[in-house]
């Protein structure tokens, strides 16, 4: 791998934020930040990826790759739950490794995010539809990773009251992350396709506000990772090595999908860090609500604590190398 794209990645500003992040809790700052700023920086996070999605979709069409993409992504979110629940269950009780499991199948909004900064100081193109993966491939591993806690429920707590599956379908394909981003690329494609004008009025927004907000969330995002090192004692060895290594395994079958999708470079950087990421938002709050067994330590601070921060700083370089190793085109 060329350390000069580790090196580019790491003094990126949003990633140096999310080490001052990190430092401020290892150096005992009394830095803090609102609650409610985290959540109004990330919705306008989704708002604003959504939207843009919405408008490159709108000018490259749903044809060639499109739909072949996203089917492969949703195809990720349910396989990508179903052997990490196997390799999980060497070491863990069926609801904590089905959590887990459900958490690796879903993916990283931010992660994303920081892969389309990095494709830019790349200057790489990639396409508007890849935004339609990230929002299709959350719910299919939250229903799979609930599934697996069905299937497994009743050996291990003959006392259960049975799932909730109204509550878990509206959680898995509701939950306000899915319904924002999903409704924003609706919104950008309609607007782009019929109101030209309008659009112009939200770039400004959508665009320009964009970077500066990705890295005042990062920067809260190292604080809470940070906070979460702690956990990662818990967590055990077995976990650790879990969250470090199923990233580069599921970074690996994305690459060789990518390839057989003949994808380019910038789109193939997005699917392998949708594969490689995941989610510390939907799937842990829908875990929570039905999955009350399994330990919340165990699939948020090894999402949030490791994977995380893996991905943003030496994985999207290192899976851009892989891609330039693999693919055709990007040789």
């Amino acid at each position: 791998m060329d350390t000069s794209l580790v090196l580019q990645n790491l003094l990126t500003p949003p990633v140096l934020f999310f080490f001052l992040g990190v430092f401020a809790v290892l150096l005992g700052s009394d830095l803090e930040i609102p609650a409610p700023l985290p959540k109004l920086f990330s919705l306008y996070l989704l708002l604003a990826i959504g939207f843009k999605g919405g408008l490159e979709l709108q000018h490259s069409g749903i044809s060639g790759q499109v739909l072949p993409t996203i089917a492969a992504a949703i195809l990720m979110s349910l396989v990508v739950p179903l052997y990490s629940f196997g390799v999980l269950r060497l070491k863990l009780d069926r609801f904590n490794a089905a959590a887990i499991a459900g958490t690796y199948g879903s993916i990283s909004a931010v992660t994303f995010i920081t892969a389309e900064s990095f494709l830019e100081t790349q200057h790489l193109q990639h396409d508007g539809f890849m935004v339609a993966a990230l929002a299709l491939m959350e719910s299919p591993a939250i229903i799979v990773g609930l599934l697996l806690v069905k299937l497994a429920g009743p050996k291990e707590n003959p006392n259960s009251e049975g799932m909730r599956w109204g509550a878990v379908l509206h959680e898995s394909l509701l939950n306000g992350s899915v319904y924002l981003l999903v409704g924003s690329l609706l919104v950008g494609f309609l607007s782009a396709g019929q109101s030209p004008s309008s659009v112009e009025k939200m770039l400004p927004f959508t665009d320009k506000l964009f970077y500066g907000a990705l890295s005042f969330f990062l920067l809260d995002m190292g604080i809470v990772a940070a906070q979460r090192i702690r956990d990662l004692q818990a967590a055990g060895s077995f976990l650790i090595g879990f969250a470090l290594l199923m990233p580069l395994c599921n970074a690996l079958i994305g690459t060789l999908i990518a390839r057989g999708l003949g994808l380019g470079p910038g789109n193939a950087l997005l699917f392998v860090v949708l594969c490689a990421s995941a989610s510390y938002i939907a799937v842990p709050a829908a875990m929570r609500m039905t999955v009350p067994e399994a330990n919340p330590s165990f699939y948020i601070s090894t999402a949030l604590g490791l994977t995380f921060p893996f991905n943003i700083v030496i994985g999207i370089p290192l899976y851009m190398a892989l891609i330039n190793r693999i693919l055709p085109s990007a040789s």
